[in-house]
C-alpha cells in the first residue's frame, strides 16, 4: 500500500507538472511509423529525411542546432519551449508547402478524414517513418509507449490535412497467447515489451503487401483475452497510412520497409505517468500491478531493445507533440514528397495531355450501324420521354455486353446435335465472371449483364466527386469474394475524365484482381476518359458504343447523353428549379 501511496502522489506531482509545460501534458503514444500509402508510386527504400549525405546544404534548424554530418546521424531539433500562456500554434514553423494538400489525388480509402486504430482505406506514394520516445516504456525499439506517439501523429495528420488517413497499431500484432501464457499475463508476469511477443512475419507481409498497393486484413488484439478477435479489419492502403509501434526498428526486413524513421524522445517520469494512466482506465490493471510490468519487463526492454535504435532514426522529436517544429519539419517533408509524385489530378494538363493523339488499341466501340445510330439519337435527345430512354438505353446495354462477351477466352467445345452429328463450337475458358457497377448509373446496365451471363456474380462500389477538392472519393464497396482468377466486367455508363473509372480499377487490384482480367464497359465515352484509362493500366480492355471528342469546363461529355443516372431514374430537376427552392417550406 505504501508503494501505491507513493505511485499516487507521484502521479500527482507530474500531472501538476504538465499543467505548467504543454509539451509533456497529456500524449498517448508508442513508437509510430508514418507509410504514406501505397498506391500507384513507391518511394526509395530507406531514404532519409535530413542527412548529410542526401542535403549537403540543409539549413540548420530555427534554435541554433546544425544539420547532421553524416548519413548515420539523426536530426535532432529541440524546438520551442513553451509557457502555458503561449499559444499553441504561436512557435510553428512557417511552411511553404506548395498546393494545398486537399488538392493532392487521394487514392481509394474507405476512412475520410479520421484518425483511426486498426481500420482503413485506399491510396499513394510510400514514405513510413517510426516514431520513439527516448526513455523507455512499455514496448522496445527507440521510445517506449506512451511517449507521445499518437499525439505526434494525430498532429502531423492535422498538419497534412489530407481527407483519407489509417493509423495503423502495432498492438495488433501481438502473438496469440497460449493457456499457460494467459494465467502469466493475468498476474503481470508476460513480457509484452519483448520482440518475441510480436508476429513479425505478419507485420512485414501486410506493410509489404500494402507497399504494393494491396488491400489487407489486419487482426484486432483484445487485451482483455489476450487474443485477437473474430472480425478483423481491412485496410486498402490511403492518402496516408500510419504505422506505429514500440518495436518498429526491432527486426531487419521490418527496417527496409521504412523509408523514413522517426524517434519520439520523451521524459521517463512523463512516460510512466501516462502508461499508468492508461493501463488502469483503460485496461483494467491495479498499480502494483503496473510497477511490477513497469520494473519487470518495461524498463529493461526500453533499455535493451528500444534506446539503442536511437542511431537508426533519421529525426529524433523530443517531447513528442509539443514539438511543433520537428512536426512541421516532418510535414513538409511528407509535402514535397507527394508533390515530387505529381498525386494531384490536374484535370486541364489531363484534357489536353492526349490531344492530336490516336486513340488507344486497347479501345473498341461497337460498329455504328445505322440500328446503333438510331438508338444513339434517341437517348441523346433532350426531349426523349424517360420509358423512351430507359427502353433504348437497356437495348443499347444488351448490344454493349454482348460485344463486351466476345473479349472473353474461350476454346473449342464439341457437342452433339440431336441428329446425332457433331458441332464443332466455342466455350467460355476462364473461372468465373463478376460484374461490378459503379454506382449509381453502373447498376442500369446488370440486368444486361445478368441477361447474357449465367450465374455471373455482382460487386458494387460507390465513387462520388468531393464538392470540394474535385476529385473522387470511395464511398461504398461490396465485391465477391476471390475474384482473383475471375474475369471482371465494370460497368459505368458515361465516362468523361475516367477518374471514377480508374479508381474503380485501383480497388479491384487492391483486391486480386488482374489487370488483364479487367473490362471497362460504358456506353458512352469521351476522348480524355479513354487515354486517361489507358495510360494507367494499358492492360484493361475498353469497350463503348460511342466516343465523344470534348468535354466543357465543367467535364461534362460534349455533345454527350446528359446525366445518365438522373435521366434513366427519373431525379432529373426541371427546368425552373433553383437551390432557393430548398428553403421553400413544404406543404
Amino acid at each position: 500500500m505504501r508503494v501505491a501511496e507513493s505511485i499516487g502522489k507521484f502521479v500527482q506531482f507530474v500531472s501538476r507538472k504538465s499543467e505548467l509545460t504543454p509539451e509533456i501534458a497529456g500524449c498517448d503514444l508508442s513508437c509510430s511509423l508514418y507509410l504514406i500509402s501505397p498506391f500507384f508510386f513507391i518511394v526509395p527504400v530507406g531514404k532519409a529525411l535530413w542527412t548529410g549525405s542526401s542535403h549537403p546544404s540543409a539549413p540548420a534548424c530555427r534554435h541554433g542546432n546544425e544539420p547532421p554530418a553524416s548519413a548515420n546521424q539523426s536530426l535532432r531539433c529541440c524546438g520551442p519551449v513553451r509557457g502555458p500562456s503561449t499559444p499553441p500554434d504561436a512557435h510553428r514553423g512557417t511552411m511553404n508547402t506548395g498546393p494545398s494538400p486537399k488538392k493532392l489525388l487521394l487514392s481509394v480509402s474507405v476512412l475520410k478524414k479520421s484518425v483511426l486504430n486498426h481500420t482503413p482505406p485506399q491510396s499513394l506514394s510510400t514514405i513510413v517513418t517510426c516514431e520513439f520516445t527516448g526513455l523507455f516504456l512499455p514496448t522496445g525499439l527507440c521510445g517506449g509507449s506512451a511517449s507521445g506517439k499518437t499525439t505526434v501523429a494525430r498532429k502531423i495528420i492535422e498538419a497534412l490535412d489530407v481527407p483519407w488517413v489509417v493509423l495503423l497499431s502495432m498492438d495488433s500484432f501481438y502473438k496469440v497467447l497460449t493457456a499457460e501464457q494467459q494465467l502469466l499475463a493475468a498476474n503481470n508476469d508476460y513480457n509484452f515489451d519483448h520482440p518475441d511477443a510480436f508476429d513479425f512475419s505478419l507485420l512485414v507481409h501486410t506493410l509489404r503487401k500494402l507497399k504494393q498497393g494491396k488491400s489487407v486484413k489486419i487482426p484486432v488484439y483484445d487485451f482483455n483475452t489476450h487474443g485477437r478477435q473474430k472480425e478483423w479489419k481491412t485496410v486498402y492502403g490511403a492518402s496516408v497510412i500510419i504505422f506505429e509501434g514500440i518495436m518498429s526498428f526491432a527486426d531487419k526486413e521490418l527496417l527496409k520497409l521504412l523509408d523514413m524513421k522517426i524517434f519520439v524522445d520523451t521524459d521517463s517520469d512523463i512516460r510512466l505517468v501516462r502508461r499508468l494512466r492508461r493501463d488502469i482506465t483503460e485496461r483494467g490493471r491495479d498499480i502494483e500491478g503496473v510497477i511490477k510490468q513497469y520494473n519487470k519487463f518495461v524498463k529493461p526492454a526500453f533499455e535493451q531493445y528500444i534506446e539503442p535504435t536511437t542511431r537508426l532514426a533519421d529525426i529524433v522529436v523530443p517531447r513528442g507533440g509539443g514539438n511543433m517544429v520537428a512536426i512541421d519539419l516532418i510535414v513538409q517533408h511528407v509535402h514535397s514528397q507527394l508533390e515530387e509524385r505529381k498525386l494531384r489530378w490536374d484535370m486541364a494538363a489531363l484534357a489536353s495531355a492526349h490531344q492530336a493523339q490516336p486513340l488507344p488499341q486497347t479501345l473498341s466501340v461497337l460498329e455504328s450501324t445505322p440500328q446503333v445510330r438510331g438508338m444513339h439519337t434517341i437517348i441523346r435527345n433532350k426531349e426523349t420521354s424517360r420509358d423512351e430512354f430507359i427502353f433504348y438505353s437497356k437495348r443499347l446495354m444488351r448490344l454493349l455486353i454482348e460485344r463486351a462477351r466476345s473479349f472473353l477466352p474461350s476454346q473449342v467445345h464439341i457437342v452433339q446435335t440431336p441428329q446425332g452429328e457433331d458441332y464443332e463450337g466455342r466455350t467460355f475458358h476462364g473461372k468465373r465472371i463478376t460484374g461490378v457497377s459503379i454506382l449509381r448509373a453502373g447498376e442500369t446496365m446488370e440486368p444486361a449483364l445478368r441477361a447474357v451471363c449465367k450465374d455471373v456474380r455482382i460487386g458494387k462500389i460507390l465513387i462520388q466527386t468531393n464538392q470540394d477538392t474535385g476529385e473522387p472519393e470511395l464511398h461504398y464497396l461490396r465485391l465477391p469474394k476471390d475474384i482473383s482468377e475471375d474475369h471482371v466486367i465494370l460497368m459505368d455508363c458515361t465516362v468523361s475524365t475516367g477518374a471514377a473509372a480508374m479508381m474503380a480499377i485501383r480497388v479491384l487490384l487492391d483486391h486480386d484482381a488482374q489487370e488483364d482480367k479487367i473490362l471497362l464497359v460504358s456506353l458512352l465515352m469521351a476522348e480524355m476518359g479513354v487515354h486517361s484509362v489507358a495510360y494507367a493500366f494499358p492492360q484493361v480492355k475498353i469497350i463503348t458504343t460511342a466516343v465523344d471528342k470534348k468535354v466543357n469546363d465543367l467535364f461534362h461529355i460534349i455533345p454527350g447523353i446528359g446525366n445518365f443516372g438522373d435521366r434513366y431514374f427519373g431525379t432529373d430537376a426541371p427546368p425552373d428549379w433553383s437551390d432557393d427552392d430548398m428553403d421553400e417550406p413544404s406543404c
